[in-house]
């Protein structure tokens, strides 16, 4: 499906567009440079991590770019000399194009647009400070060869449309491999705080945490291998993993289609012994 790249703006002056093959908007429309950096570059610890030499990020689904955007200026702002590898993950080589088609990138320090389109156009970069190469295809093959390849990021963020528009990147199978392009000591953010994507991610040999809400009142989720200084999740979201809603989704052969995925999710929580969600919704009614 040819997407329609309209920039619509948001609510703290950056662009986002809308997709038309999942029906959603890229990012939230209170801010996609202010949820790159709170929902992804700040849960990660990158300014924190900035002094380092040289740090490795992994962006999945790269998109429009914003999330590796803000982490490069927060890195290069605190320590100019820190060397990034950076490796992206994308199906849709017109979507990071179109970001600086419609200089969607331009708020962001030099040589941030210019790096990022020619990120986006050959699809490598390499500078003094910075080796970047976009892997375009199914996410659920190029991770493999993230994986095999041994590479291990500081930071991760993992980026898909939402599970139930895109099951196939928050599946137990997949998530498995994105944990083990993880350092041990480096974190993985997430927008998402579905129980099923959290359960997936414990699967994975992942501790989680909840960050604070930006954009709607849910908050967003970060995961690391030890739980030192995560912030924990409340009751209300412990409570969640004990439900239904907590049933991960599986892709055995990571190649089934979204429907395959989420039937197979449905038939699961249909048969289990787990309490159903909306007894945990109504439970917690008063406490919004």
């Amino acid at each position: 499906m040819t997407q329609d790249f309209t920039p619509q703006l948001t609510t703290d002056g950056s662009f986002t567009f809308f997709s038309t093959e999942f029906g959603e908007t890229f990012h939230s429309l209170q801010g996609a440079r202010k949820e790159a950096q709170l929902k992804f570059v700040e849960p990660t610890q990158l300014k924190q991590k900035a002094p380092q030499s040289s740090l490795k990020l992994l962006d999945v689904c790269y998109g429009l770019g914003y999330n590796t955007a803000a982490a490069l200026e927060t890195i290069w702002d605190i320590n100019p000399k820190c060397y990034v590898e950076l490796i992206g993950l994308e199906l849709d080589p017109t979507v990071p194009a179109a970001a600086p088609a419609h200089q969607l990138l331009n708020s962001f320090r030099p040589p941030i647009p210019e790096i990022l389109t020619e990120l986006a156009t050959f699809h490598q970069v390499q500078t003094e400070q910075l080796q970047a190469q976009l892997l375009i295809g199914d996410a659920r093959k190029t991770i493999q060869q993230v994986q095999q390849a041994g590479i291990l990021a500081d930071a991760i963020f993992l980026d898909p449309f939402s599970p139930p528009s895109c099951p196939q990147l928050w599946t137990v199978e997949f998530l498995n491999l994105v944990a083990q392009c993880l350092k041990p000591d480096g974190r993985l953010a997430t927008y998402s705080c579905a129980a099923a994507v959290r359960t997936a991610l414990m699967k994975a040999g992942l501790h989680i945490g909840s960050t604070p809400p930006v954009g709607r009142k849910s908050p967003s989720t970060v995961a690391c291998f030890t739980a030192t200084d995560l912030p924990l999740p409340s009751v209300q979201e412990q409570e969640h993993l004990q439900t239904r809603a907590a049933i991960p989704y599986r892709d055995p052969h990571l190649g089934d289609n979204g429907t395959a995925i989420w039937d197979r999710r449905q038939l699961e929580q249909q048969s289990s012994s787990l309490e159903p969600t909306s007894h945990w919704k109504k439970r917690w009614s008063g406490a919004e």
